[in-house]
């Protein structure tokens, strides 16, 4: 298997792996080949602030995602480059789940946003994967809280 950065030439399929990500309301919406054009502007707009990983098996398609989203942080003084990120949307096609994939996805986003300086990663997960991001070294916060959307 082989993990890393998408790129241009992966957008039609993160652009199916989100669309199978969507309950059938959403994908009613649009066709997949409409949001990849959407999706590729999307990107285009937010090359700074958004990247996406892929996992591939050999000769295959694209079988999972995550993505990380990059958000600076307030300068302090002496520290004027802070970072936190958030990874999102991590997917793996149902027949390729259980395989470790998506495991390998957050580990690769996760070292990503470390390179880059994050002092902190989050998450927002469904209660059925918590555990696996605690097996990857995610823990709760009594620091960290949000409001619930109206």
């Amino acid at each position: 298997m082989d993990v890393g950065l998408a790129g241009p030439r992966d957008v039609s399929q993160l652009a199916r792996l989100l669309w199978l990500f969507a309950g059938p309301d959403e994908q009613a919406r649009q066709s997949v080949e409409a949001f990849a054009v959407d999706l590729d502007a999307w990107l285009a707009d937010r090359a700074g602030s958004h990247v996406a990983f892929v996992a591939r098996l050999p000769e295959s398609d694209v079988v999972g995602m995550a993505w990380l989203a990059l958000v600076p942080r307030v300068p302090r003084p002496g520290t004027t480059a802070r970072l936190s990120a958030d990874i999102q949307s991590v997917f793996v096609v149902p027949e390729q789940r259980g395989r470790g994939i998506g495991s390998q996805l957050v580990r690769t986003a996760t070292d990503h946003a470390r390179r880059l300086g994050a002092a902190r990663v989050t998450v927002h997960s469904s209660s059925r994967a918590v555990p696996v991001y605690e097996r990857l070294g995610f823990a709760s916060s009594r620091h960290l809280l949000q409001t619930p959307a109206e």
